[in-house]
């Protein structure tokens, strides 16, 4: 690169990357605000409801990595080699294929929510919350799925900005809508997740706008081509798998968790699930940017360029997730007050709990971090390792924690995590990875 490209260069990185901040940052507030609003409109239970729903809204997100992200990475590369035809038919059937997925869903939330919420919650006490927040998720399942998948599109198709303000205008109507919902309306935890719903059909019509710009190069085509599906479902399957498994383990986490610590140690892994959405802030952008204008470069096969996003991605993330993480070890009691609580065990617990998890989150983020990377660079062995090791190492780990050495279960995660670190070093020795662009990548 000239001085004047990289330049350019850099202009280009920080635009996608501070759009994808932004889109981090109304995402995030928006979950944690959620939480806080019914938290103290609400009560406690109500914030532990909306965790031990966290399972099926992974599930969907899930869907998302394996019909959508996927298919963004690929979009992302066939813009590259300027095939825009080829694009636009990629972005056809994972829209088509995300929206029949959710009216699946949206079946299920008026044929059997019950089902769905007694294999998430076996608690008395929890259970009415839960099923009326889920049943309420289960029927918009169409609205969560194509918001996802279409800001996804609209981001590599060079937009990020507009879905910046799309996600930001989804919050905000989904959080005045909590307040009129649960205080004027009456509508309890149900209001809270009706807002959801129509926050992101608000955000889905704003995004839409791009479809209609003379920037726009994903077009509605008809014609055959290639069968484009199998492909979608391989570039997105690592993510697709990582996410299962972070399912599962959400899932898992809730049971021992709730068995071991009961009431307050559920509270206190609430809280901790929306510490995750704050550092999801800077590994959602961070990933936002490798996927999109890495894609990019990928299929430009500019080998210099994406190494170059690489490097300026992981510097991002690090000097992020340090200030976070000290914030949260000086300050806990800051981000436990603002939940509603006034329970002094809970409050407690809920501060011993989120030091911990503070630092168990940063080898999180860069092994999901170095998932993607190892998937751009066409390593799918690495990728599929990672995708399944992320979660599934922890579930054994934290349940060994839980039956020996309870008071310390929080530290089942970071324990976790460093063994899956050591893992995928030995691995990549193992097998020779070099990070290098190829033909094959392209």
């Amino acid at each position: 690169m000239t001085t004047e490209e990289k330049k350019e260069f850099n202009i280009q990185f920080w635009r996608f990357l501070w759009a994808s901040i932004l889109i981090g940052l109304s995402a995030c507030l928006g979950n944690v605000v959620d939480a806080m609003i019914v938290g103290n409109l609400i009560d406690e239970d109500s914030v532990s409801a909306i965790n031990l729903s966290l399972p099926l809204l992974q599930f969907m997100f899930t869907t998302n990595m394996l019909l959508a992200t996927g298919a963004g990475m690929l979009v992302g590369m066939e813009l590259g080699k300027k095939d825009t035809h080829r694009a636009s038919y990629i972005f056809i059937i994972s829209m088509l294929a995300c929206l029949l997925t959710g009216l699946a869903l949206t079946a299920c939330g008026v044929l059997a929510p019950d089902v769905v919420t007694r294999l998430l919650c076996d608690n008395d006490q929890l259970y009415q919350p839960t099923y009326k927040y889920l049943r309420v998720m289960l029927i918009g399942a169409p609205a969560y799925l194509l918001m996802w998948g279409v800001d996804t599109m609209v981001s590599v198709d060079g937009s990020p900005r507009l879905v910046s303000v799309s996600i930001l205008v989804d919050n905000v109507v989904h959080l005045v809508l909590d307040i009129v919902f649960i205080k004027y309306f009456g509508w309890g935890i149900e209001g809270s997740s009706w807002a959801a719903v129509i926050g992101h059909i608000v955000g889905i019509a704003i995004m839409s706008i791009h479809f209609l710009s003379k920037d726009n190069h994903l077009r509605f085509i008809c014609g055959r081509q290639k069968p484009v599906l199998g492909a979608i479902i391989s570039q997105g399957a690592p993510l697709a798998i990582a996410s299962i498994c972070l399912t599962v383990l959400m899932f898992a986490s809730n049971k021992i968790i709730l068995s071991s610590l009961g009431r307050t140690g559920i509270y206190a892994f609430a809280l901790c699930m929306n510490l995750l959405l704050i550092y999801n802030l800077f590994l959602g952008g961070v990933c936002r940017t490798i996927q999109s204008l890495g894609s990019i470069q990928v299929g430009r096969g500019d080998n210099e360029a994406f190494t170059l996003v690489l490097r300026k991605s992981f510097n991002f993330i690090t000097v992020a997730m340090v200030i976070t993480c000290i914030y949260v070890w000086i300050w806990p009691e800051s981000i436990v007050i603002l939940f509603g609580t006034n329970e002094s065990e809970m409050i407690v617990e809920s501060c011993n709990a989120l030091r911990i998890f503070a630092v168990c989150l940063i080898p999180f983020c860069y092994i999901y971090t170095i998932m993607i990377v190892y998937k751009l660079y066409n390593y799918h062995h690495m990728a599929l390792f990672i995708s399944f090791a992320l979660s599934l190492t922890v579930i054994p780990v934290l349940w060994l924690f839980s039956l020996y050495a309870k008071e310390w279960i929080w530290y089942g995660f970071l324990t976790a995590y460093i063994i899956e670190m050591i893992a995928i070093f030995v691995l990549h020795k193992m097998t020779h990875v070099k990070f290098e662009l190829t033909d094959n990548n392209q």
